[in-house]
């Protein structure tokens, strides 16, 4: 098998990258680095399976590339302060970079395309849990905008190319991630909290803290993912990923402050402009389509995830 991944290495897409290689496939990754991180790939270093591309997915010449069994776009920056530190590159990674990858399926024939998505498409949702034929409650030109809307454009974009083009397209929304190789600074609420449990910073929560959101552990979204590419005639489907479990979070630091054996405090700070109030999704299709639903509890997942930190961040 052959699998192109943009965004290869990044959090998730070295970890997606390390499943196929681990199933003997053969791996083209195309990232810039700006979010990504080499050494998520130090342990393929010299692998003849695979061929990484130092390169924006803008800037892309799909003609190196080679004809492909799958194509995954993971070619975006996901967290707050990376989309907000580069909004114009965030919004060209989910534009011009999902049609440089659709025209280079729709001419090489590579495909299904897997196109990541995000919860974020919803916004701060008037529907609870998310169902996949919401349309969403998005600020168009909200501090976070540069990534929802630059989400929901792709999406549009994917699906025409389906109908004009008959190509094999799957949207896959992704809610909350976490796991090894995320970033210690990457603004996420999980990395956040850990990073300041084992410093004994205080932990600081955003505003009441009873905003809810639903954590799944990398390896069950790289399983999810990789069904998602398995399966046949899924064109033009869209289905939510993520962890149906839903917790508040104030709970969540509550959890980590234990698991960590942390002093800190728990604190709390005015919340950010259009944050969710809730973040739940409903993975009925996920079941249905993919026989697939997350395996690993939020406490086995966030301490595998504490060990990491302490491992790569704690000095």
């Amino acid at each position: 098998m052959k699998v192109i991944i943009a965004g290869g290495a990044g959090f998730i897409g070295s970890n997606l990258t390390d499943y196929f290689i681990n199933r003997h496939a053969t791996v083209t990754v195309i990232d810039n680095l700006i979010t990504g991180k080499k050494t998520n790939l130090e342990q393929w270093h010299a692998h003849p399976r695979l061929r990484f591309i130092e390169t924006d997915v803008c800037d892309l010449d799909i003609s190196v590339l080679p004809k492909a069994d799958r194509v995954y776009h993971l070619a975006s920056p996901a967290s707050p302060i990376q989309y907000k530190k580069h909004p114009l590159m965030t919004m060209r990674a989910n534009s011009t970079g999902t049609e440089r990858l659709l025209e280079f399926c729709r001419r090489s024939g590579s495909q299904p395309f897997i196109f990541t998505s995000t919860s974020e498409v919803y916004g701060d949702p008037l529907v609870h849990p998310q169902v996949e034929s919401y349309w969403g409650n998005v600020n168009p030109v909200g501090v976070r905008s540069c990534y929802d809307e630059s989400k929901r454009y792709a999406e549009a974009l994917a699906v025409n190319y389906q109908r004009k083009y008959r190509l094999d397209v799957r949207i896959a929304r992704l809610f909350n991630t976490y796991g090894p190789r995320m970033e210690k600074n990457d603004g996420r609420v999980v990395s956040n909290f850990i990073m300041q449990a084992i410093t004994q910073q205080p932990i600081t929560i955003y505003g009441d803290g009873q905003q809810t959101r639903s954590f799944c552990y990398v390896d069950d979204m790289v399983n999810a993912l990789a069904a998602l590419g398995d399966q046949e005639k899924l064109s033009e489907t869209i289905i939510n990923l993520g962890n149906p479990h839903e917790i508040t979070i104030s709970q969540l630091a509550t959890i980590i402050k234990t698991l960590t054996g942390s002093r800190s405090k728990i604190v709390t700070q005015p919340i950010g402009a259009d944050d969710p109030k809730k973040r739940q999704p409903d993975i009925t299709k996920a079941k249905r389509y993919l026989n697939w639903q997350p395996t690993i509890g939020l406490e086995t997942g966030l301490k595998k995830t504490i060990a990491y930190f302490q491992n790569h961040y704690r000095n």
